[in-house]
Parts: structure tokens; C-alpha cells; sequence
């Protein structure tokens, strides 16, 4: 048990220290760890995920507050939007994907089109980026109906949406430094929603679906700690390095539940 609580303190950490700065929470890496390494059972590993999410997101978001990076409302519509989508995804999750390996097949199908979209985006010729719109805004009801998509498939992912937000939003031209704290910021508020409506879910269906609540609180104190380190490295870290890094690590990730998956 104390092993298991380290190694959940030393992994939210770590994943959270290098993912934060391009605005995800770590979530999105963190869930295979928990299924594979710390045998969290499916699908209580999703609000496990969640509560990871809840506990950590405030060190990121504390950090980009302080900064002002919180100001405008592309915060406040990606909130909006993804809300309701994490409800409706914790629904589909408890009563219709409980089996382990539907979820092994969609933790592939969400994290080989991530990875190779961030790979691309770190590969494409600098200029490439310059000749795309200035701002890559996108009209209000388009990115409400985005959110609400991205905020369902989180809510059956355990990963708030933010993980998908950013780089769909980074990838139309907006910068990382207005994305980031957006995108975390989705994730905060979505996973606060989710983890909710899977502590009301389990009161009224069947399995494992109550969270891991010891090592959700362990890993979240590792990401509280890494994202406020990841926050405040941002400026300092390369922006096509780290999304290449993230890009590959999404890939295989991807690639080995894929394969899991087939055999």
C-alpha cells in the first residue's frame, strides 16, 4: 500500500511537471499507469482519474492566475461547453462501456489520433504556423459544440477534455500560452462535474465504479505540485520539443492498448 501511494505521488508529479505547460493535466497518461501498473479496476479507474484531476488542476491553474494567462473568456466558453459533456459521458461509461476491454479499444482510439496530430504539429516547418490565421478563433456556437464532443468523450476517459482541447485548439493557430490555461482550466471545472456524477452513478448501478480514493489523492498531490513546476517552467521550455515528446509518448501508448486490444 505505501508502495503503491509513493509510486502514485512520484508519477502524478512527474507526468504533470511536463504536461502542464501546453495545457494538459496528465490525465490522459496517467490513466494507463493506474490500469496497468496499480491494477485499478475498470471502470472505477475513470473517476480515479477524475479525482487526480480535481486535486492536482489547482497548482497549474494558481500558477497561470498569478500570471493573467486566465484572462478573456475562452476559459469561461470551454467550461460551458464541456459541462454538460462530462455528465453525458459518465452515463455512457458506468452503463454502456463498462467492459475492460471496449476501454483498452478507446483508450487507443483517443491516443493515436492525439499523438500523431501533436507529432505533426511539432514537425511542421515553423513558417507552416505563421501562414494560419493570427488568432485561430473559432465561431462561439462551433466551439461550444467542440467542447460539449470533447467533454463527453473525457467524461468516459477520466481526462476533463482539457487533454483534447489544447491541441485541436494550439493545432488552429492560438498560442500555447492562451490555450494552456484554458484548456486546464476545462479540465479543472469538468472533472469536479464528472467525479460527482460518478459518486451519484454508483449509488444506483453495479461495479467497480467508486474511485481509488487514496491513490487519486496521492496522485493528485504529485500533479498539484508538478503542474504549478510545469505552470511556471512554461516560458522557459521549448514548445516543439515538449509537443513532440507528448505526441510520442500518446502514440505509443495508443499503439500498446491497441495491441493489447487485437491479442
Amino acid at each position: 500500500m505505501d508502495w503503491t501511494l509513493a509510486g502514485g505521488l512520484a508519477a502524478g508529479l512527474l507526468i504533470a511537471t511536463v504536461t502542464a505547460p501546453v495545457g494538459v493535466s496528465g490525465a490522459v497518461f496517467l490513466l494507463p499507469v493506474q490500469l496497468s501498473v496499480f491494477g485499478v479496476p475498470s471502470p472505477a479507474v475513470t473517476p480515479t482519474n477524475l479525482l487526480f484531476n480535481v486535486v492536482a488542476g489547482p497548482g497549474a491553474l494558481w500558477r497561470y492566475r498569478r500570471e493573467g494567462a486566465l484572462r478573456g473568456d475562452l476559459a469561461r466558453r470551454l467550461v460551458l461547453g464541456t459541462l454538460p459533456g462530462v455528465v453525458i459521458g459518465a452515463a455512457i461509461r458506468v452503463f454502456a462501456l463498462p467492459g475492460p476491454g471496449v476501454f483498452r479499444l478507446l483508450i487507443a482510439i483517443l491516443l493515436l489520433p492525439l499523438g500523431l496530430w501533436l507529432c505533426l504539429r511539432a514537425l511542421t516547418p515553423a513558417h507552416h504556423h505563421h501562414q494560419q490565421p493570427p488568432t485561430g478563433d473559432l465561431p462561439p456556437r462551433t466551439l461550444t459544440g467542440l467542447a460539449l464532443a470533447v467533454g463527453v468523450i473525457g467524461g468516459m476517459y477520466g481526462i476533463g477534455g482539457g487533454s483534447l482541447l489544447g491541441p485541436i485548439l494550439a493545432g488552429r493557430g492560438l498560442p500555447v500560452a492562451r490555450v494552456a490555461p484554458a484548456a486546464l482550466a476545462a479540465t479543472f471545472a469538468t472533472s469536479l462535474v464528472g467525479a460527482a456524477a460518478y459518486a451519484l452513478l454508483s449509488l444506483v448501478s453495479f461495479g467497480d465504479i467508486t474511485p481509488d480514493w487514496w491513490l487519486g489523492l496521492a496522485c493528485g498531490t504529485g500533479g498539484l505540485i508538478g503542474g504549478y513546476l510545469g505552470a511556471r517552467l512554461q516560458p522557459r521550455l521549448p514548445e516543439r520539443a515538449l509537443r513532440l515528446l507528448l505526441g510520442t509518448l500518446a502514440t505509443a501508448l495508443g499503439a500498446l492498448y491497441a495491441a493489447q486490444t487485437l491479442h
